[in-house]
């Protein structure tokens, strides 16, 4: 420690700025090495990839709510429940491929008690801390008889965007009407006082 005062005022001190070059090309060294290693790399299209997930709805024979395995292989995307035959939908059957970003409140009964017994309104500083931030991935795809038909997943957060790059690197295009906004079916009544 004392060393580097000294190579300022003296450089002759503790080995002059040698010491000090050396020290800085180790650092940057490092550096680009932890660098070069977090590079990921491709992602190889035929590779099986498997995510836990939440079916929130839509797969036929498939209860609504439930836990379970959402992998991709054999040009599928397939939802098992542990233990039960798997739904599958077909790469090729994809039509559209929606993402999005939810919360829900996390705690139950215990944490509503907690809140209601926090004095001087703190239980809404509780609040801001008991939410759960997750990613929806919803697909819309035509069964074998034509029926068009949607799935809802919810994975945990920065994961929707990981099964979506999957998704589209397997060749599932996304939806084109992703960027644009929604409109509205039916006109819009408004009623002014005259």
């Amino acid at each position: 420690m004392h060393c580097f005062f000294v190579l300022r005022n003296d450089k002759s001190g503790c080995g002059g700025g040698r010491a000090l070059i050396s020290l800085w090309a180790l650092l940057l060294g490092s550096g680009i090495g932890a660098l070069a290693q977090s590079a990921t790399p491709p992602s190889n299209p035929n590779a099986p990839f498997s995510i836990r997930a939440t079916h929130v709805m839509g797969l036929p024979n498939t209860k609504n709510n439930c836990k379970g395995m959402l992998s991709l292989q054999n040009n599928a995307l397939r939802f098992q429940k542990c233990g039960n035959p798997d739904a599958q939908v077909n790469f090729a059957s994809v039509h559209a491929l929606f993402l999005g970003e939810e919360s829900k409140q996390v705690g139950g009964l215990p944490l509503k008690l907690g809140k209601a017994a926090t004095p001087y309104g703190g239980g809404r500083v509780v609040s801001l801390f008991a939410h759960k931030k997750y990613d929806t991935l919803t697909l819309e795809y035509v069964d074998s008889d034509g029926g068009v038909h949607g799935a809802i997943f919810e994975v945990t957060k920065g994961q929707g965007e990981t099964i979506r790059n999957e998704l589209v690197a397997r060749g599932v295009s996304p939806s084109s009407g992703e960027d644009q906004p929604t409109k509205q079916n039916t006109p819009e009544v408004t009623h002014e006082a005259k």
